[in-house]
């Protein structure tokens, strides 16, 4: 009987994989693996099966129940069965369901962390989640409940939503419902980590302008103190990138001048 290890491939590209998540992965024998996972990390097991179990927003999916029944099957007939999921195993990726089936079937297992898309968002924008003296919680939320509502909150300096970019006029509105001024910051980024990865500058009341931008792209938004521009860091990117600082959509790299505060 074989383990499994769920490991964090991270956001986007194929090197923001741990050292740790590489090695173990050159090691699989079978891999089951997420949609939003770099193609590039198959160069890491190139012997090893392959399968995918993705999942994505208002997609055909690959149902959680096969996802845990293919974990034990391959795992009594292999040595080490590899899920590789993008980000962070443990941050909205199902990861105590496949635990307690592998638990259940009485399979060893080992979690490997991965970057998650809130923190490959704040690094490509070089906007820090947190802030001396302002920003001093963090929060990650999925703006859609398994019932399929829509739900926002203000419980800490710093709110990131995932899995809301189809979703960003109703956000706005239920931020404000919340208790968001009108004119706190709001930013999006979609395809954190990724060489295309796209970012725009937005308030809570016009959160929705940025549904075109962004439309079919796994996006987070990030509200609050965290998506707060730099000053000097805006000015020094948009100098050496040549761009105005009043630009409101950037690469990867760029930045925009500053918003207004929270």
């Amino acid at each position: 009987m074989g383990r499994i290890a769920f490991i964090g491939a991270g956001p986007g590209a194929a090197d923001l994989i741990t050292l740790r998540g590489a090695r173990l992965l050159a090691q699989a024998d079978v891999v089951l693996y997420d949609a939003l996972t770099d193609p590039a990390l198959r160069e890491l097991a190139p012997r090893a099966r392959w399968i995918h179990v993705g999942k994505r927003g208002f997609c055909d999916s690959t149902a959680q129940a096969m996802i845990n029944a293919l974990l034990v099957r391959h795992a009594r007939e292999a040595d080490l069965v590899v899920r590789l999921k993008g980000g962070d195993p443990s941050v909205f990726g199902r990861l105590e369901e496949e635990l307690e089936a592998a638990a259940a079937a009485g399979l060893a297992t080992e979690v490997v962390p991965g970057v998650t898309a809130a923190l490959a968002a704040a690094a490509g924008t070089q906007r820090p989640l947190t802030r001396r003296g302002a920003g001093r919680s963090v929060s990650l939320t999925t703006a859609m409940t398994r019932a399929g509502d829509l739900h926002a909150s203000r419980c800490a300096d710093t709110e990131v939503f995932y899995m809301a970019g189809r979703q960003l006029g109703a956000l706005s509105r239920r931020l404000r419902q919340a208790g968001w001024p009108d004119d706190t910051p709001a930013s999006v980024v979609s395809r954190a980590g990724w060489p295309d990865e796209l970012h725009s500058d937005h308030t809570v009341a016009t959160l929705a302008q940025a549904s075109v931008l962004h439309a079919g792209r796994p996006a987070v938004v990030i509200v609050g103190c965290g998506a707060r521009p730099l000053t000097a860091v805006t000015r020094r990117l948009c100098a050496v990138h040549g761009t105005d600082p009043a630009d409101k959509v950037v690469a990867p790299g760029q930045d925009t001048s500053p918003g207004p505060r929270p």
